[in-house]
C-alpha cells in the first residue's frame, strides 16, 4: 500500500511538471502567434503559421505527456528522446540548453519511470483542458486586437501627424522594403534614396534618413488616432496614452516586419529599434533578422 502510494505520489508530480510546462508553451506561442505571426493575406496560412511554428513545442509536449500518463515507461524514453533531440538540434550541448530544457525533460521521464498518475482519467484531463485554458485566456485579447487592426490598404508615401511633428514615409519599396536589414543597411538604403521614394541612387542624396527614436515614439498611432507616445532618454522608455498597434498609415499590416530601425544610437555597436507596440529596446547594429526592418522619413 505504502509503495503504491509513493508511486502514485510520484506520477502526480511528473504530471504537474508535464502540464506546467505545456502550459508555458502554450502562453508562448499564443502570445508569438499574434506577434511576430499572422501577417499573410491568407486565413489558412495564418492558420498554418501558428500551428507548426509557434504552438507546435505545446503540441509536442502536450502528446509526450499523453503517452506518459497512458504508458508511463513508453512516454519515460520519449522525454529521453526529446531531451537528446533538443541536444542535436542545438548541436552542442550548452550550459543553457542542459539546465532550461535537457535536465527537466530527463528529470520528468524518470518521474514517469517510477511513477504512476492515478486516476489516469483525472491526470489526461487536466493535461489537456489547462493548456487549453491557457490559450483562451491569453489568446483572446490578441484574436480581438489584430481583428480590428485598421489597414487601408494605402502603401504609399504617407504625411504622418503627431505629437507636433509632421514627417513623411517612404513609400512600399526600398525605402520601405519587406525583408530584413541591419542598422548599417538601412543608414545607407536611406541616404540612397529617390525623391519619390521608388529607387536607390549610386550615391548619397540625402534626402531621406532613418526617424530617431523620439520622432518614432510620437508617430505611432492606433486606430487612425495618435498615440501620444512620449520618449525619455534618460530612462530609454517610451510611454503613452494609447498602446500603438501594427496599422496603418505607418505599418503594413500583411509584412513580417514588426521592428524598425531608429536612427538613435546607443553606443557605437548599438541603436534602438520600436516595436509596432511602440516597445523600444536597444539591438547590435549587425543584428538583421527577417522582421526587423525600417522606414525612411523626410520633412514635408
Amino acid at each position: 500500500m505504502e509503495s503504491s502510494l509513493k508511486r502514485r505520489v510520484i506520477g502526480w508530480i511528473a504530471v504537474a511538471l508535464s502540464i506546467a510546462v505545456t502550459c508555458v508553451w502554450a502562453f508562448w506561442g499564443i502570445i508569438e502567434t499574434f506577434h511576430e505571426g499572422w501577417y499573410y493575406d491568407a486565413w489558412w496560412l495564418n492558420v498554418g503559421m501558428m500551428f507548426l511554428q509557434h504552438l507546435s513545442p505545446m503540441l509536442l509536449f502536450l502528446a509526450v505527456t499523453l503517452v506518459a500518463i497512458r504508458w508511463p515507461r513508453i512516454g519515460s524514453c520519449l522525454h529521453a528522446l526529446l531531451a537528446v533531440g533538443i541536444a542535436c538540434f542545438f548541436r552542442v550541448a550548452s550550459n543553457a540548453a542542459v539546465l532550461l530544457l535537457m535536465l527537466p525533460l530527463l528529470g520528468i521521464g524518470a518521474l514517469y519511470w517510477f511513477g504512476r498518475p492515478r486516476p489516469r482519467k483525472l491526470a489526461l484531463t487536466l493535461a489537456i483542458g489547462l493548456p487549453l485554458l491557457v490559450l483562451l485566456v491569453f489568446g483572446a485579447e490578441p484574436v480581438l486586437r489584430v481583428a480590428r487592426r485598421v489597414d487601408d490598404g494605402n502603401l504609399q508615401a504617407r504625411v504622418v501627424h503627431g505629437n507636433d511633428l509632421d514627417l513623411i514615409w517612404a513609400p512600399d519599396g526600398p525605402g520601405w522594403p519587406r525583408a530584413g536589414a541591419d542598422w548599417h543597411e538601412a543608414q545607407h538604403a536611406c541616404a540612397c534614396l529617390s525623391e519619390d521614394g521608388r529607387t536607390l541612387a549610386p550615391d548619397r542624396l540625402h534626402i531621406w534618413r532613418l526617424p530617431t527614436v523620439n520622432e518614432a515614439v510620437r508617430s505611432m498611432a492606433r486606430h487612425g488616432r495618435n498615440s501620444g507616445g512620449v520618449w525619455d532618454p534618460a530612462a530609454g522608455v517610451a510611454s503613452y496614452k494609447t498602446t500603438p498597434d501594427k496599422e496603418s498609415p505607418l505599418w503594413n499590416v500583411h509584412s513580417q516586419i514588426i521592428y524598425w530601425w531608429t536612427a538613435t544610437e546607443v553606443d557605437d555597436t548599438h541603436a534602438y529599434v520600436i516595436a509596432y507596440n511602440g516597445k523600444v529596446w536597444k539591438r547590435a547594429k549587425e543584428y538583421g533578422p527577417a522582421y526587423l526592418g525600417f522606414r525612411c522619413v523626410k520633412e514635408p
